[in-house]
């Protein structure tokens, strides 16, 4: 059976390359470590193989972890669906936050953002395929959401994430990533990229994704609660 030091080990080879055979620098891509539903144990494992950035869909689960794990320099991304009740332990305790596609939610973590800690880093989700399921701002409203979270005090907005349509075609998925990369090229201030999973990682980096989200290749199958 796989450790977790050889399924991170592996994965990390695999961002490597990648990127190199599309002409990247390995050190542009920044390896996210999905650990949701992993207990605290596989995420101290994890930091002390050199895995430093994790990111929760959960607050409640991910604020128990960050407890256990205090002593630990962790950087925490958020990367789940945003609720308005939940918006202050998002802002008091994380890094990052990946989904947001509200000007209200946005609002919310500007407005409850602790004066000292720094800016809290955004991406604004981009529903790239217009799927009526999914979350995420069209690429019609992006500009002036954008605009409009960019004069909220306590937060950043870093770039943009996106989650494309299921596919496993690589040319569909490498179109798709191409779509937000050219919109990111359009904002001169923004220089992150969150797209990429274990299924469609190679178009993702193909594409100049600067964050991919990695869950099961590293830590193995959830665990059921």
């Amino acid at each position: 059976m796989q450790t977790l030091e050889h399924r991170l080990s592996h994965v990390k080879q695999h961002i490597n390359d990648t990127a190199i055979k599309n002409g990247r620098h390995p050190e542009d891509i920044q390896l996210l470590a999905v650990s949701k539903t992993q207990d605290a144990t596989q995420l101290r494992a994890a930091f002390n193989l050199g895995q430093t950035a994790f990111g929760e869909n959960y607050v409640q689960e991910a604020r128990e972890k960050q407890r256990a794990l205090s002593d630990l320099a962790i950087e925490w991304h958020f990367i789940g669906p945003l609720q308005s009740n939940k918006t202050r332990e998002i802002s008091e305790n994380f890094d990052w936050v990946h989904s947001v596609d509200r000007l209200k939610i946005a609002e919310r973590l500007s407005r409850q953002r602790p004066s000292q800690l720094p800016p809290l880093n955004i991406c604004i989700q981009v529903n790239i395929d217009d799927e009526a399921t999914k979350s995420g701002v069209t690429l019609d409203e992006l500009p002036e959401l954008a605009k409009q979270i960019s004069q909220l005090p306590g937060v950043r907005i870093r770039g943009l994430m996106a989650i494309p349509a299921p596919s496993i075609d690589y040319n569909e998925q490498l179109a798709s990533f191409q779509a937000l990369t050219e919109t990111l090229h359009s904002f001169s201030d923004m220089d992150t990229l969150s797209m990429g999973m274990s299924g469609d990682l190679e178009a993702a980096i193909a594409a100049g994704s600067t964050i991919v989200r990695i869950g099961t290749a590293i830590f193995g199958k959830r665990q059921v609660k």
